[in-house]
């Protein structure tokens, strides 16, 4: 049973997290677009604020995984290819995460260098890799 709480914990703080990582970016695009300053300043705070609130839930989503491969044995995860690939596709992500955090420290300072079109394509990077993520975990094809 504790397995089912902790894979139950493990996916709720996923979405959460997921959540933010989707909606952070969409922000950037239209931060990106706009040239009034009032506007600016509110996305500022508001990007900052998004990206801590959900940063919480992405150590939680960690802390819950790395739980459930402690309860498995060692021999399960020798032998899970589709394992490892699924902790390739996360730490990509939460190195993705870090780097949406230099963006918002790039806003903050007026210093944005790139265009709408560029975070409206980064925001699609993560919808990709979730659904590998989500095969991996339910098909499980290796």
């Amino acid at each position: 049973m504790t397995i089912l709480w902790l894979k139950a914990l493990h996916i709720f703080f996923m979405v959460a997290w997921f959540a933010g990582i989707f909606y952070l970016p969409r922000l950037f695009v239209y931060h990106a677009q706009t040239t009034d300053s009032a506007v600016k300043e509110q996305f500022k705070i508001m990007e900052r604020r998004l990206w801590f609130f959900v940063t919480p839930f992405a150590l939680l989503t960690a802390v819950f995984g790395i739980w459930l491969i402690t309860i498995y044995d060692t021999q399960w995860l020798a032998a899970s290819g589709w394992l490892h690939a699924k902790l390739t596709l996360v730490t990509a992500l939460y190195i993705y995460h870090f780097y949406l955090y230099r963006l918002v420290k790039q806003f903050a300072r007026d210093a944005n260098t790139h265009s709408a079109k560029f975070y409206r394509i980064i925001n699609e990077v993560p919808v990709l890799v979730l659904l590998a993520v989500i095969i991996l975990a339910v098909v499980k094809p290796f």
